[in-house]
């Protein structure tokens, strides 16, 4: 399903994914005036620190709760280009699960309306797939912030609870992440990184994997690190689409500052797995 270009090095003590219950500071709720959480996944990232990710397609809010409770010092996605979010179940995860936990919107596409859409909830962040141009990461931020900064229309049931003060604010809390998935995007890896408001950039490997066919493993993996050297350089945070938590260790130990530590697809096909075969007499 998803290239995996990492395998876990051996005696890593690398532990990034507070066991349920841990005593961990979690991000406080309401902390935007326009989001459940949105300053803090910004900072987060501006100072560089670790963060996590736990990758939601099935379009469960109560799932969406259950990945917020259980981990609280990781971000929640909701992947509204692949996954099976409904725009009312979408908004309702976001108010449940982002009163505990960032939540970041994989948008549908890069259009204003998909990533107008995916704010309008009240996201701390928005990443917008296949990113391929300085103009594609410039459309991105101007559909991201309000006027004068950007083209975002005011509107949404969160922004109009909010009131005007809070939009005008959102420009300063939402960050913005450009996914960079195919050859010509990691091509063109510095001119969107330069891009003004571009906040993080995300390795979408999957798609990068489909869009190289002749690429070896190892020819991947040196175009991931090329684009998390060319994002450091323009001084961004890097992350980019691990299978599993092992993996994203593994990213993390490479430098990486964003890594997905579980998928809901991936975990649900592996306890069904492992529930039947520890069940087999």
């Amino acid at each position: 399903m998803w290239h995996e270009p990492y395998t876990v090095v051996n005696g890593s003590n690398h532990d990034f994914v507070p066991l349920p219950g841990a005593n961990v500071k979690v991000h406080p709720s309401m902390n935007s005036p326009e989001s459940p959480s949105g300053r803090p996944i910004k900072t987060r990232l501006e100072r560089g620190a670790a963060l996590p990710l736990i990758w939601l397609a099935l379009g469960s809010p109560a799932l969406a709760e259950i990945a917020a409770r259980s981990a609280p010092g990781a971000a929640v996605v909701i992947d509204l280009q692949h996954g099976l979010w409904e725009r009312g179940a979408f908004e309702a995860a976001v108010g449940i699960a982002g009163s505990q936990t960032p939540v970041i919107a994989r948008t549908a596409d890069l259009s204003p309306t998909a990533i107008g859409a995916a704010l309008d909830a009240g996201v701390a962040a928005v990443m917008a797939p296949l990113v391929e141009s300085a103009e594609d990461a410039r459309a991105l931020v101007g559909a991201s912030r309000y006027p004068p900064q950007g083209k975002r229309s005011g509107g949404g049931v969160r922004p109009l609870l909010a009131g005007i003060d809070a939009m005008r604010a959102a420009n300063q809390q939402v960050a913005v992440g450009a996914m960079i998935e195919t050859a010509l995007g990691a091509q063109n890896a510095e001119a969107i990184c330069a891009a003004e408001g571009i906040d993080f950039i995300f390795i979408g490997t999957g798609d990068l994997q489909l869009s190289m066919p002749e690429a070896s493993p190892a020819q991947l993996q040196a175009c991931c690190a090329r684009i998390r050297d060319v994002a450091h350089r323009m001084g961004l945070p890097c992350g980019l689409f691990t299978s599993d938590a092992a993996a994203a260790r593994q990213a993390f130990a490479d430098g990486y500052e964003i890594a997905v530590v579980a998928n809901d697809i991936g975990l649900a096909a592996r306890g069904f797995a492992q529930a039947l075969q520890a069940a087999q007499p």
